[in-house]
């Protein structure tokens, strides 16, 4: 059990720095640590999961008017690049994406399904099994499994939740108790052996989810998520929420167990002074907080001072990289969402690192920057080149990057020669 929960803003310092020169596309990693190009030209990618014999598999999120893309196989060579791609099924748009037990698991808007693998075949031959079914349709389902018989399932829920029936023109008024709650912003558990199961058939373990779109399972430990905090509060309550305030609503990092509420819609994080808030729709003045201990705290809490759009995390659960990254949290931080140029460069761009000892997180440190371009002011829309989405850690112990820009996946390891 965690005895304390310690909540840090993003520390800005490499864990050590190494050469951009020597590692491709000017990426920068700790010293020790090389990086090499395993595929590009992927296009819409998000996740990826990584099979025991080192094929990946990556799911897509292509644009409504754009045909599906479905999810991509690649079949590495000894020199860790793709020697073969593939494409099958139309199951895409929802993000998650795992190897569970020899089979490949995968998220659409509305269900879960298994993909068989037969011996060392790199696409299935098989059409895929329904584990769960008639999920509520949201923007993510990220899931984890335990390995103890849990598949647990994330739906987000809203920006917040308001009373439709509230004139247009007042500010708006939330809905208490929120309706939301009952079929989405939680997660919910399935059965991971059992087959063609509905949405009833699950239980909820979690609740108070905005918008969550990582999630994974640390042994021995609990799940642990990724969620975005609230945007426009400023706008909505400019007399109650100052923009500066509003800034530094965080994505956060939480460690959920059963029963776990993490404060949507009724609350919000701020982590400039590290305490939740009460929401103004909700009679929050900005000051106000909530009852202690009713609503979960997060263990880390990413604003610099903007957010940085966590887009996923993995557990490190390999062997190849130091000791100090045994069972910590790889982050991928897709980068803000604003496309103004600045001379420090918009949040996030990078892999961020949380480290953990004895179930408890220690203060988080970039771990892979440039993914951006070589200025700090290439971090932003219009400049990046390229923007983690996805991270996942291979049976060699070697840490996967992909990026939603031009579709390029890296593999990061340690002590190799480049």
């Amino acid at each position: 059990m965690i005895k304390s929960v310690m909540v840090a803003a993003l520390a800005l310092g490499m864990v050590a720095g190494a050469a951009r020169a020597s590692e491709p596309d000017g990426l920068m990693l700790p010293t020790g640590f090389h990086a090499t190009v395993v595929a590009e030209g992927l296009g819409p990618v998000r996740h990826l999961t990584v099979r025991d014999n080192g094929d990946i598999y990556v799911s897509t999120r292509h644009p409504r008017n754009q045909p599906s893309t479905g999810i991509i196989a690649l079949r590495l060579g000894s020199n860790h690049k793709a020697v073969q791609t593939e494409h099958f099924s139309t199951v895409d748009q929802a993000t998650g994406i795992r190897m569970y037990k020899g089979a490949l698991y995968a998220a659409s808007p509305t269900a879960i399904y298994r993909f068989p693998l037969d011996g060392n075949a790199l696409v299935p031959s098989a059409a895929p099994q329904t584990v769960v079914d008639g999920l509520t349709v949201t923007s993510n389902h990220v899931f984890a499994f335990d390995g103890k018989g849990g598949l647990f399932v994330a739906f987000d829920g809203a920006n917040i939740c308001a009373d439709p029936a509230a004139p247009r023109d007042s500010k708006p008024v939330g809905l208490k108790p929120c309706p939301a709650l009952t079929t989405k912003a939680g997660i919910w558990r399935f059965d991971d052996s059992r087959l063609n199961q509905k949405f009833s058939d699950g239980e909820r373990f979690a609740t108070g989810i905005r918008d969550m779109s990582a999630l994974d399972w640390r042994a021995g430990d609990a799940l642990y998520g990724g969620t975005h905090g609230r945007d426009g509060t400023h706008a909505m309550f400019p007399e109650v929420v100052s923009a500066t305030e509003d800034e530094a609503i965080p994505d956060e990092l939480f460690r959920i167990e059963k029963a776990t509420d993490m404060g949507w819609p009724y609350t919000y994080y701020d982590g400039a002074r590290q305490k939740r808030i009460l929401a103004p729709e909700y009679g929050g003045d900005g000051k106000a907080s909530p009852s202690e201990g009713t609503y979960a705290k997060p263990v880390a809490a990413f604003f610099q001072p903007r957010r940085p759009a966590l887009l996923d995390l993995v557990v490190y659960n390999g062997k190849r990289f130091p000791a100090m990254y045994r069972s910590g949290i790889f982050v991928a931080m897709h980068g803000g969402a604003d496309a103004d140029a600045t001379p420090e460069g918009q949040a996030g761009y990078n892999i961020v690192f949380v480290p953990m000892k004895n179930n408890q997180a220690g203060k988080p440190v970039v771990f892979a920057d440039g993914f951006a371009g070589p200025l700090p002011s290439d971090k932003n829309l219009k400049s990046a080149a390229y923007r983690p989405v996805g991270v996942a850690v291979g049976p060699d112990g070697a840490l996967y990057v992909a990026d939603s820009n031009k579709g390029r996946i890296w593999r990061i390891a340690y002590g190799e020669k480049p």
